[in-house]
């Protein structure tokens, strides 16, 4: 059976990124591989096998384009309120608290943030499906 281990994404300056990740998830490197024209950096916390990889290409200057088909990036919290207003207290600019609900019953509750490269990343209260 396959096991996800991590997902990648191309970001323009590592420190900048690093820093988001940890501040606002508690993402940390958890270790970096240095190459001739790239660098791989593998972010998790102790809560989660899964990792995030970010790849940092050496002679990239200009913004990635995202294109049409990426989606988002999805953590789960225990507090979504305190994640909300901690995460805006860090300067960050997280979007307004949204509630889905289905067939009268709450599915998810969940905001979405953007990282310095522009992807989105979806943070949603611990319920239901999304533990």
């Amino acid at each position: 059976m396959a096991k996800t281990i991590h997902t990648m994404i191309r970001v323009l300056e590592e420190q900048r990124s690093c820093e988001f990740y940890a501040s606002a998830f508690g993402l940390n490197v958890a270790d970096r591989y240095d190459f001739d024209t790239f660098t791989l950096v593998y972010l998790s916390n102790q809560d989660s096998n899964f990792e995030v990889e970010l790849t940092i290409n050496k002679d990239r200057t200009t913004p990635y384009d995202h294109g049409d088909g990426y989606g988002h990036l999805a953590v789960s919290v225990d507090d979504l309120d305190a994640e909300h207003a901690r995460i805006k207290a860090l300067g960050f600019a997280p979007r307004d608290i949204v509630e889905f609900h289905r067939e009268g019953s709450l599915m998810a509750r969940f905001f979405f943030i953007q990282d310095p490269d522009g992807y989105q990343i979806e943070v949603l209260q611990r319920h239901g499906r999304f533990k």
